[in-house]
């Protein structure tokens, strides 16, 4: 390796462009997520080499591997980006006004009413902005979050830790269970323990719903035969609509499938409850000032469409569907 340039400065496209090797561990990874050649991307890692003066990646090998003085700098510069980031985010969104460009991702949960809520009043509120809405499931905006695509989502909040995420919970959201409008008169803990012929239908085991049922049944010491397992709630709620079982979903969920309501009946999940939470989870480098916005809008669309219109048609909701109190 030559000695270190005489460069007074280093370039902040170099850093980024390691940054995203070092995780990708390939330049046509990294070329592609970047919109760059592969060539430009190979040339501006070795200026960065050339001006420190070390080898930060084993180039002979394939995925692309720090070496251990890459392994430092990358800690390093993790930090200062980051920084750098968050810094930049806020001066350009200081005044939301001249706000340029934004990425959200939203779970299929809120897309009937809250989402385009949303999108009307943030392009009210940035005139200017670009908006990118990319509706998945928890698992890849999440995914898609700590890998800098996106700048904020709403989401299940995960079991586990979010780690390099910041989490705003917005909405506890209990389970509950639906069963057809015309099911007989058996107890809803037998239901629930299957020792009725109406056979449970499930979430996908991939969702993370789909894992908080299961744990709290295990719990419960029930197992139930796996007939049917679907992705889609409002598949479930038609599914059910029709005569076809029964299920265990949440009062936001049930709230999507307007057309099937009159044929439903919501009951209290018997015995001990639970519940999921909503969050509002963005990366650290947003500003808050866009974090504020969405905040406030989220939570005043899902009380206004969505929580009191239901705890209207089901009192006993009141106080077990609601919004979290911010900090």
């Amino acid at each position: 390796m030559s000695k270190p340039s005489s460069r007074k400065g280093l370039s902040l496209r170099w850093l980024e462009l390691f940054q995203v090797c070092a995780r990708t561990g390939s330049l046509s990874e990294a070329a592609k997520e970047t919109g760059l050649s592969i060539s430009t991307v190979s040339h501006h890692l070795r200026a960065l080499e050339d001006h420190l003066g070390v080898e930060l990646f084993n180039h002979t090998r394939r995925p692309m591997v720090l070496t251990p003085k890459g392994q430092v700098f990358l800690r390093n510069i993790d930090v200062a980006l980051q920084s750098i980031r968050k810094a930049t985010a806020e001066a350009a969104t200081g005044d939301l006004a001249e706000a340029r460009y934004l990425r959200l991702g939203t779970i299929e949960d809120l897309d009937s009413d809250v989402t385009p809520a949303l999108a009307v009043h943030l392009s009210r509120k940035m005139p200017d902005c670009d908006f990118l809405y990319h509706i998945s499931t928890s698992h890849e905006i999440l995914e898609m979050l700590r890998d800098r695509e996106l700048d904020l989502g709403i989401t299940t909040t995960p079991p586990e830790r979010m780690r390099d995420l910041q989490d705003h919970p917005l909405l506890r959201d209990p389970f509950v269970v639906v069963l057809p409008a015309n099911e007989g008169a058996a107890p809803l803990a037998e239901v629930v323990a299957g020792k009725t012929t109406l056979p449970f239908l499930r979430f996908s085991n991939d969702l993370i719903i789909a894992g908080q049922i299961e744990a709290q049944l295990r719990r419960l010491g029930v197992s139930l035969p796996h007939k049917v397992e679907c992705g889609s709630n409002q598949t479930l709620m038609a599914m059910v609509a029709a005569g076809a079982g029964w299920t265990i979903t949440t009062p936001l969920l049930f709230s999507r499938a307007k057309r099937f309501q009159s044929r439903l009946r919501l009951h209290p999940f018997p015995g001990k409850r639970f519940s999921r939470t909503l969050s509002l989870v963005t990366t650290p480098d947003c500003a808050r000032s866009v974090m504020e916005l969405v905040n406030a809008e989220i939570r005043a669309s899902l009380d206004a469409q969505v929580i009191r219109p239901l705890i209207e048609m089901t009192p006993w909701l009141e106080g077990a569907f609601a919004l979290i109190d911010e900090p």
